[in-house]
């Protein structure tokens, strides 16, 4: 199947779930343009509930301002494909098929990180998670890219993806502007796409793990066998051989095992997972 059959397939798949996710709750939606539709919710009016957010995990994050902060990321395609005549302003975790409100919606849960279990990302992931966190990573003559890290757990960077087309692409030029890109990278290796490498997302944020001398995870889904191929493409290029063992991949599924009985069927019924 091609990126874009993987992608579309699985967001038909989430929005038929959601659908009925809100049906059977009663809970009111919109939906986006575009076919599939993807179906978008709105926080309730008094502040503590949310219908993408599992209730136990939306009452942690609007208690903790910097966790509440990430709500307010703006949905990049809110002009072209969203009903802007019935809210002003869609945010990017109002969808359900954002990548960063799965993730929410399972690291501040509380029984997640206080459960020993969650050892699957590996020991270097231990404290409280930050979002939406803005890297240094170096450039070339003394300059940095404030990279956005989705999470960062302990010395574990995540990058997590769901329905993403792919991990982005640029040109050459782009990515020899980052001064350790040489030295961290088998450029003739690397996938490339015409005049530009793929996996841009990918390359960037090893070498922020490489600046930040931290461990880096890329958490999917098990039904986008695409992005965990591109995400094998770029791993195999990565020089360093110590750098090479801090990177790895999970699967949203392989995450669901380890997490506590009401997460995992929110999870069940609302994505799929």
């Amino acid at each position: 199947m091609t990126l874009r059959g993987c992608a579309q397939q699985l967001r038909a798949e989430l929005s038929a779930r959601n659908q009925e996710y809100a049906r059977a709750r009663n809970i009111a939606v919109v939906h986006s343009r575009g076919d599939p539709p993807v179906v978008l919710y709105e926080p309730a009016e008094d502040g503590f509930s949310h219908g993408n957010f599992h209730p136990t995990s939306y009452r942690a994050i609007v208690a903790r301002p910097e966790w509440r902060k990430r709500l307010q990321k703006r949905h990049a395609q809110a002009r072209e494909a969203l009903p802007r005549n019935l809210r002003p302003h869609w945010n990017e975790l109002d969808s359900s098929c954002s990548s960063d409100a799965l993730l929410m919606n399972i690291f501040c849960h509380p029984k997640t990180l206080g459960d020993s279990r969650v050892w699957v990302l590996g020991e270097e992931a231990a404290g409280e998670p930050q979002f939406g966190l803005k890297a240094r990573v170096p450039l070339v003559g003394d300059r940095a890219d404030r990279t956005e890290i989705d999470m960062r757990l302990g010395n574990l960077l995540v990058e997590a993806k769901l329905t993403e087309l792919d991990f982005q692409r640029r040109t050459c030029e782009v990515l020899e502007s980052y001064r350790d890109f040489v030295e961290v990278f088998d450029r003739r290796a690397l996938p490339r796409r015409e005049s530009e490498f793929c996996g841009y997302q990918l390359i960037r944020n090893v070498l922020a793990a490489h600046a930040m001398e931290c461990s880096f995870c890329v958490l999917l889904d098990a039904r986008r066998p695409d992005l965990l191929e591109q995400w094998y493409a770029v791993m195999r290029c990565v020089k360093p051989a110590e750098l090479r063992t801090r990177m790895k991949v999970l699967t949203w599924q392989e995450l669901k095992t380890v997490l506590s009985a009401d997460l995992r069927t929110f999870l069940e019924c609302k994505y799929g997972i």
